[in-house]
């Protein structure tokens, strides 16, 4: 992702609060239970954190809008497309296998390949960020639009179609579900959910329209003269949206992991409304100390995302009491020493967050922006 020119200081602010808020959800302090909606909805439902990934994948289809703005040849373009996307799932899948070992009676092996996820997070965002550009590259904003909207409906329709007929919209009985047994195998799937991967194959189609609703709106932005008219608009699109999920979500209930199409309506309408609301506050000013912590986290988010997850993984293999890593040793006896409950817990996760935070102010002191 590159840094968006001066007038567009939301987008950056926008990418770097998704990147901020992702790792707080992910890295909840240990001891005791998070609030509500720093969890994931179970299934059917929504919280806080079930916005963070869709509002991800809405930032990287925003910085496509600067990306691809710059016509190049067929070929030069495919090149980069399929590299970016090769080069993006293979952290994803590099990720899930860190650290490559791991410890069978007391000695250190290998883990097998044979048990280790494909599927997740940056792999969905890889997979995501394909359709995405082979559909930008190709097709009209008009078109992308009529693109969504059957990418959605096709999905559904597949879920009533090949799920199970007694539950097609269940865990393990939807088409998802079992193409996913059927092509990878619940060894190389998501291991707490007994087979159901929620970064799974089918659900990247309905992700996509994530990614292609954040391109659309970035380049409303881009091409309009007017802020306070693209504020305007873009805000009451975002308002219809949301009704628009709600209303279907009461068909094709809302579901973060299921990846429903209501739930991609009510995310790019949240989106929207957010990115409305920056763009109102922050264009046309000057950068201030918060907008310069989250461009912090914009300039470089894949690093620091990586990071964010390997360096906790990492932790929890140093045992500091019998099977006790120093970050569930820190979460229990400082931030649960000094607020217990979910205070504590978020209080833990937000400091680790500004561990992650000063990585990046590093990289930016030293002039240093990664780009796959």
């Amino acid at each position: 992702m590159t840094k968006p020119a001066a007038r567009f200081l939301s987008l950056d602010v926008f990418r770097g609060l998704t990147v901020c808020l992702m790792i707080v959800v992910n890295t909840a302090g240990p001891g005791a239970d998070a609030y509500t909606q720093l969890v994931h909805a179970p299934w059917f439902g929504f919280t806080a954190a079930d916005a963070v990934f869709p509002s991800f994948l809405f930032a990287v289809g925003c910085s496509m809008a600067f990306a691809f703005s710059r016509p190049v040849p067929t070929g030069q373009f495919m090149a980069k497309v399929l590299r970016r996307t090769a080069l993006i799932f293979l952290l994803g899948f590099l990720m899930y296998w860190f650290p490559f070992v791991h410890k069978v009676d007391g000695h250190w092996a290998l883990i097998p390949f044979a048990g280790t996820r494909v599927m997740g997070v940056l792999q969905r965002i890889a997979l995501c960020y394909l359709l995405a550009a082979l559909a930008v590259r190709w097709l009209s904003p008009r078109l992308i639009v009529v693109l969504s909207i059957g990418l959605l409906l096709g999905y559904w329709a597949i879920l009533l179609a090949f799920g199970d007929p007694a539950a097609p919209l269940s865990k393990l009985g939807n088409a998802g579900t079992h193409l996913d047994l059927w092509l990878i195998g619940q060894n190389h799937l998501y291991r707490k959910d007994g087979g159901f991967d929620p970064e799974g194959l089918l659900g990247t189609l309905p992700a996509t329209v994530n990614v292609l609703a954040g391109y659309l709106a970035a380049r409303f932005l881009k091409d309009t003269p007017a802020a306070h008219r693209a504020t305007i608009r873009m805000a009451l699109a975002g308002a219809v949206l949301i009704a628009g999920g709600l209303a279907w979500g009461l068909a094709f209930p809302i579901a973060k992991k299921l990846w429903t199409g209501s739930f991609v309506l009510l995310t790019v309408g949240i989106d929207l409304v957010l990115l409305a609301a920056l763009t109102a506050v922050l264009e046309g000013r000057a950068p201030n100390a918060a907008t310069r912590f989250f461009q912090v986290f914009g300039l470089n988010p894949l690093v620091i995302y990586l990071f964010s997850e390997l360096f906790i993984v990492s932790l929890n293999m140093i045992e500091v009491a019998p099977g006790v890593g120093p970050y569930e040793w820190v979460g229990i006896h400082v931030f649960q020493a000094m607020t217990p409950g979910a205070l504590g817990s978020l209080l833990c996760a937000i400091a680790y967050m500004l561990v992650c935070w000063l990585l990046g102010y590093v990289m930016d002191r030293r002039g240093i922006v990664v780009k796959l």
